[in-house]
């Protein structure tokens, strides 16, 4: 057998081998391997994971692990695991599962209307991979307060109501310094502007901006209740913010879980801070995470002489406001024959 001859013979069996060999790949790496009937899950990948634990967290998700190891090893990945959440969608190949694990997906994390920090913490570990206490280590710690000059009591105020982006794995640290450059951002000049013409800190128009969003869901009203605080404030008067005490009966029983519908009576003495019936002044901080619209309500606060103001029976979800202690005194009885007639009680 001529040179010519076995040259062809050695070709052909090359390319055999190869056929078969990029059969096997394409069967390993490029054909469906999944296994659940969704058109898409989410995979969650804790930080410092190895690929031993990447292996229980995906192999529920894969039809054949064995193709998804040949892929994951061949691409350097069981040796290069990532952490972070990711996308798998129906019918994904080995090939597109490993490359999507590299793939860190943003996660959209939302909040208000949280009470008490506490709760935020709870609500962003739902979201995000640090847990509570490391979230509320990181947010309370005496080094980041000072630097930001909080307190434990107004460190809520660091919370702007909104949408934000973070990835999964975004650390508490991390996300702190995140919230911290939001607030900045939010504190334009402007903002501070009109806040040190109340002579108020942002933490403290925060404070009353809690108030205010508590007092009243319209967001219209909500200037001219701000207005109504602010008189009282610069007449030295308590605020008498019913809100306030329905969080200092929450504060003192340790449940912020339990609904309180209407103050009055010894409920107005509570020995707590943040009584504003007995205490003057704002709190030692918020009473709750405020909308953006209470906090520019404070920072344009209507300009009237209103001092009181109570809940309008005629007018359901706003106020009745009123200069003279004698004149709020009549809709503050029309406003309890109101709520008796509706068998609300203390």
């Amino acid at each position: 057998m001529n040179t010519k001859k076995i040259l062809a013979i050695v070709s052909v069996v090359g390319i055999v081998i190869a056929s078969i060999i990029g059969v096997y790949v394409y069967i390993k790496a490029f054909t469906p391997n999944t296994q659940f009937s969704q058109e898409e899950v989410f995979v969650y990948i804790p930080s410092d994971a190895n690929y031993e634990l990447v292996k229980e967290i995906v192999s529920p998700l894969v039809a054949d692990f064995e193709k998804f190891d040949f892929v994951a090893t061949s691409r350097n990945y069981s040796t290069n695991v990532k952490s972070g959440k990711f996308l798998f969608k129906k019918d994904m190949t080995s090939f597109d599962m490993v490359r999507s694990l590299r793939l860190n997906v943003p996660v959209t994390v939302a909040f208000n209307n949280q009470e008490t920090l506490e709760k935020l913490m709870q609500r962003l570990a739902t979201q995000l991979e640090p847990d509570t206490t490391a979230l509320f280590e990181a947010f309370t710690n005496a080094a980041f307060l000072e630097e930001k000059r909080l307190t434990s009591a107004t460190a809520l105020t660091l919370f702007i109501p909104n949408t934000y982006e973070f990835y999964w794995n975004t650390s508490a640290k991390k996300m702190a310094k995140k919230m911290a450059k939001e607030h900045t951002k939010f504190w334009n000049t402007e903002r501070l502007a009109k806040a040190e013409a109340l002579n108020m800190t942002p933490a403290q128009v925060y404070t009353l901006a809690s108030i205010v969003h508590k007092e009243t869901v319209k967001a219209d009203e909500r200037p001219r209740v701000a207005g109504a605080y602010l008189n009282r404030i610069q007449q030295d008067m308590p605020l008498q913010a019913d809100p306030t005490i329905i969080y200092a009966l929450k504060e003192k029983s340790g449940d912020f879980d339990q609904i309180i519908k209407r103050v009055g009576g010894s409920n107005l003495f509570v020995k707590s801070p943040y009584n504003t019936y007995i205490n003057k002044g704002l709190p030692p901080g918020p009473i709750a995470m405020p909308d953006i619209s209470a906090i520019d309500a404070v920072l344009n606060a209507e300009k009237h002489n209103y001092i009181y103001f109570c809940a309008d029976p005629n007018r359901p979800g706003y106020h009745a406001f009123e200069t003279t202690y004698e004149a709020h005194m009549v809709n503050a009885k029309k406003y309890a024959e109101w709520v008796t007639k509706l068998g609300i009680k203390l």
